[in-house]
């Protein structure tokens, strides 16, 4: 509980930052990508996978935020649930790569299973800009899923 109520406080401060922009998924802290994923974590380990799915899928504004948005992709590289593009969901795109060819989605699971957590960079069209755009991925392996949130870092 601790680290949750951690995570949202860390959440809400960048949030009430004046350095924070208001444009959709531009923030470029690691913090906000960080206690998205925690937030996710500690939904799943009180209310359980498929509650989370849904409600991220649902589009709940505790995982869509102006900053940053949660997904969830099983280990097999299934997208689960995807609040701004659900025409991914139950698709698996570990096979398609970034801007430069890098196979991310993969790298992103061979981390999670081996580590349980990291960042992957890659880059990636950010929708707010609509340019491609370095990007990191913060992710958490909890149980036989992936929980991950991103952040843009600009060209």
């Amino acid at each position: 509980m601790r680290k949750l109520f951690a995570a949202l406080l860390v959440n809400a401060a960048v949030l009430a930052s004046p350095a924070f922009t208001s444009t959709a998924f531009a923030a470029d802290d690691p913090a906000i990508a960080v206690a998205m994923v925690e937030k996710g974590v500690a939904y799943l380990q009180k209310n359980g996978k498929d509650a989370l799915i849904r409600e991220v899928n649902n589009k709940n504004p505790e995982f869509v935020t102006s900053a940053t948005y949660l997904t969830v992709r099983a280990l097999d590289g299934t997208q689960l649930a995807h609040p701004t593009n659900p025409k991914l969901v139950g698709k698996n795109m570990v096979v398609l790569p970034d801007a430069d060819g890098k196979l991310f989605r993969q790298e992103i699971i061979d981390t999670a299973k081996a580590k349980g957590k990291g960042w992957v960079d890659y880059r990636y069209n950010n929708p707010t800009t609509k340019e491609i755009e370095k990007k990191s991925t913060y992710f958490v392996k909890s149980g036989d899923v992936i929980l991950e949130a991103g952040i843009y870092k600009g060209k």
